[in-house]
């Protein structure tokens, strides 16, 4: 009772028909794109950020003090 081949042809031809196999193209690519920026999320999830003295407008990286850029109030 589940889906044979012939019924997977048949729903792929009809989304074809439907959108078009560039529209497919672009669609396939960006759920690419969005798995890869996901895992690259969790991979970079387990590192710990930089800590920022707020007050010192400093950074504090590894324990060394490094100068943050100048701030331009508009």
């Amino acid at each position: 009772m589940g889906i044979g081949i012939k019924e997977l042809i048949i729903i792929l031809v009809i989304v074809m028909l439907l959108f078009g196999t560039k529209k497919i193209k672009g669609i396939g690519s960006d759920v690419g794109g969005w798995i890869r920026d996901f895992r690259k999320a969790i991979k970079d999830g387990n590192e710990e950020p930089p800590v920022v003295d707020v007050t010192a407008n400093k950074r504090v990286i590894d324990g060394d003090v490094v100068p943050s850029p100048e701030r331009k109030n508009s």
